[in-house]
């Protein structure tokens, strides 16, 4: 536009536009803001210039003054006919038009469509695709139209390849990738998911290692940086973690101090659970900080507070800390706003506080029920946030969430030469109509084993702390591991609710109907009976109905002590049975067990103990009611193994009124890359299942081996030895048991390998 500069100032008594089709002249003429008989600088005539070409709306602007008359010459942008998305095999057209800005039947803009091609590119980074190409393509309709289309090139996953710690002493990098949610790519590339690079999952990686480190007693530790490198082929990732671990400390001296008249510091030091020499870590100092605000509250202080002071010693890694009970700041929760929960109900969500509107605002409770909320599962990511409120003294907690899928329908078809076709549907939902209850129900048609059963739980009944549950079923199984068939219909209640810090019980109610078919008969005593007089009563002939009242108590401290990488269980559990012919008893089991990570937490030690006894008050025992050795020790066949009667047809197992077992483990690493999720481990067991009761009451007499000379019954020790393979698999955790028993009874069957899915108690 050279003309406008010519002149110092215009007054145009005219003003003419051309070209323009779609947008009127009054709409150019306030965009320029140049009007007719006004006096305009040439600055004022190149900002209207400026103006009109930052409008979006012409592809091409020229101003020319003539004399007192000015000319206008715009070329509009396009009107987009048709937006389409070509190649993009991996995100549905959906998703991408949720993601651009065009629309058909807008103008074209050039910086739109490439920021609408980056966001489609980001789009593709956040699924791991980082190497994605995004490039649109203008297609010319006539008439002043087009048609938009954007190409995609999707490209492979880029994976990462290695995952690297610089600065790492005190733990090795094959256990600090253990901690990360990120994983390196491996053999199961095309099935795991985490193994790609998605940036945002690196904030999360930060803070799993800051508090592996600091739950350790590194007080100091701190991530430098964290680097991600992308190879010269864009095809995979190398992530570097810069670490500075420090030193790790642990609690000196610990004492409680008073600076409120009227609190004696006494009452609150016998409150704390720490002692000199323990891990300093943040989860001891707010568990301690806990049960002295809980004491202040119980006695109906109001806005006390334990705060931590801390003298550090670093010759010797020990850090003494003084809680002063002091008063804290008058400040009330006005009210919890909760958003984004578009199918959990509030109300699961507000159960997480452990305050209310009008209470005092404890930081320590707030943060405590963001841990909750995160915990439920029921969000893809979850903010717990206060604010300031109405007034000074008022605060309002701010709850964001963002919902995400929390149930699982399965179907199944199975075939059998004897069993036939068969059938199974299950569902199960974790958040159940948005109430936080868990639903399942499961239906399977397989012959020899059908099944129908419906379970429901309500994790706060009443809107407390307790766990009622519910299940009603049918089963029916066939004689795999036993000589004979089994009908039973159940129904079971409990309740269980916390008792202590570590600890909770559980108390039950349970009903079953049993029925055994499939006996064969055989000749004792000049007397046609069914199989096994140790296994079935005659008078009963078959069928037993049983009602159970029992509870389990369970202390367990592992990872969540004063020391992460050690910690107790211990349980006891007791059921009192009744049932037909005057059958009354009382079934008692006891477990205590002790876990250790040892080598920088790279070797897992466990060491359990459990015993049983069934006790029979009036009655005889059944079948159904005793201890199976397969159950209670490695290596050794379901319904082949434990005590027996040999005078029956098939010598069928017994099993036994008591047993004890110890059982040491060890699991390691195997040398192999962390991706593969694989870890070894070794277990020994130790122990027996015996005693059998009277039948019709006359004493065992004949449950002898066959050649006399050894009491099935009787305590007989048992060894086993074995080797295991732990999968991480995406199906969840397995575990593979290759085992040899190394003592046993020449009629116990061995079972050698074995496989199950991991579950902790």
């Amino acid at each position: 536009m050279p003309s406008a500069a010519v002149a110092q100032s215009y007054q145009f008594s005219s003003i003419e536009i051309d070209g323009n089709v779609r947008v009127d002249d009054s709409t150019i003429l306030s965009v320029a803001r140049i009007g007719v008989g006004q006096t305009v600088t040439a600055a004022q005539v190149s900002a209207a210039f400026g103006n009109l070409t930052a409008s979006g709306l012409f592809e091409s602007v020229e101003l020319t003054p003539r004399g007192n008359s000015l000319l206008i010459e715009v070329v509009e942008y396009p009107v987009i006919g048709v937006v389409n998305f070509e190649g993009n095999r991996r995100i549905d057209d959906e998703v991408l038009a949720e993601a651009v800005q065009v629309r058909a039947g807008r103008v074209l803009s050039p910086n739109v469509i490439e920021a609408d091609a980056r966001a489609i590119a980001e789009l593709y980074a956040q699924r791991g695709r980082t190497a994605a190409e995004v490039t649109p393509q203008i297609l010319p309709r006539g008439n002043n139209r087009v048609d938009l289309a954007f190409v995609v090139r999707e490209g492979d996953v880029v994976e990462i390849e290695r995952l690297s710690f610089v600065g790492n002493r005190a733990f090795s990098s094959y256990r600090l990738r253990n901690v990360l949610n990120t994983k390196q790519a491996g053999i199961l590339r095309r099935v795991i998911q985490r193994d790609t690079f998605v940036a945002e999952r690196i904030a999360l990686d930060r803070q799993l290692l800051s508090d592996f480190y600091l739950a350790r007693g590194y007080i100091d530790f701190e991530i430098l940086s964290v680097t991600p490198e992308l190879a010269r082929e864009r095809d995979r990732f190398f992530l570097t973690f810069n670490l500075r671990e420090g030193e790790q400390f642990r609690f000196g001296e610990v004492s409680v101090v008073s600076e409120v008249d009227g609190i004696d510091p006494a009452d609150y030091e016998r409150e704390l659970r720490v002692r000199p020499g323990d891990i300093f870590a943040p989860s001891t100092l707010e568990m301690n900080i806990a049960r002295m605000e809980s004491l202040a509250e119980s006695r109906g202080l109001r806005f006390i507070r334990a705060e931590p002071r801390f003298t550090r010693d670093n010759t010797n890694g020990r850090v003494d800390v003084e809680f002063a009970i002091v008063r804290g700041e008058r400040i009330f929760v006005e009210r919890i706003d909760i958003q984004g929960n578009t199918t959990t109900r509030d109300e699961v969500i507000r159960r997480q506080f452990r305050v209310a509107e009008g209470d005092p605002l404890n930081p320590r409770k707030i943060r405590e029920a963001a841990e909750r909320i995160r915990a439920l599962g029921y969000f893809a990511d979850s903010s717990v946030e206060p604010r300031a409120g109405s007034t000074p003294d008022q605060a309002i907690v701010d709850v964001e969430v963002e919902e995400t899928t929390t149930g699982s329908l399965g179907f199944s078809v199975s075939y059998g030469a004897q069993q036939g076709i068969g059938f199974g549907i299950s569902f199960a939902e974790q958040n159940f109509l948005g109430r936080g209850q868990q639903f399942a129900a499961s239906f399977n048609t397989v012959k020899g084993s059908r099944d129908i059963s419906v379970s429901f739980t309500e994790p706060a009944l009443l809107g407390r702390d307790l766990a009622y549950s519910f299940s009603l079923g049918y089963r029916e199984t066939s004689s795999f591991n036993a000589n004979f068939d089994t009908r039973e219909a159940f129904l079971n209640n409990s309740l269980g609710f916390p008792v202590s810090e570590y600890g909770r019980l559980t108390v039950r109610q349970g009903l079953l109907a049993e029925k055994l078919t499939g006996l064969q008969e055989f000749e004792a005593d000049g007397v046609t009976r069914k199989d096994s007089l140790r296994l079935i009563d005659d008078q009963v002939g078959g069928t037993s109905i049983t009602g159970t009242l029992g509870f389990t108590y369970t202390h367990d401290t592992r990872n969540r002590g004063v020391d992460p990488s050690r910690g107790w269980i211990f349980s006891w559990t007791q059921d009192l049975g009744v049932g037909n012919q005057n059958r009354r008893f009382l079934k008692s089991e006891a477990r205590v067990g002790y876990e250790m990570a040892v080598l920088n937490e790279n070797v897992t030690l466990k060491a359990d103990g459990r015993v049983g006894l069934l006790h029979m008050i009036d009655g005889q025992s059944r079948y159904r009611d005793r201890f199976q050795l397969a159950n209670v020790m490695r290596g050794f066949a379901a319904g082949d193994s434990g005590p027996r009667d040999f005078a029956s047809a098939a010598n069928d197992v017994l099993g036994g009124t008591r047993y004890a077992v110890v059982s040491l483990e060890a699991q390691f690493p195997l040398g192999l890359p962390e991706e593969y999720g694989l870890s070894g481990g070794v277990f020994a067991d130790i122990g027996s299942v015996w005693g059998v009761d009277g039948i019709n009451g006359r004493p065992i007499t004949d449950i002898n081996t066959s050649d006399g000379t050894s009491d099935s019954a009787s305590r007989h020790l048992r060894a086993t030895l074995g080797v295991s393979l732990f999968w991480d698999s995406p199906l969840g955790p397995l575990r593979f048991d290759v085992s040899r028993p190394l003592k046993k009874q020449p009629y116990d069957e061995s079972q050698n390998f074995d496989f199950s899915i991991v579950s902790t108690f």
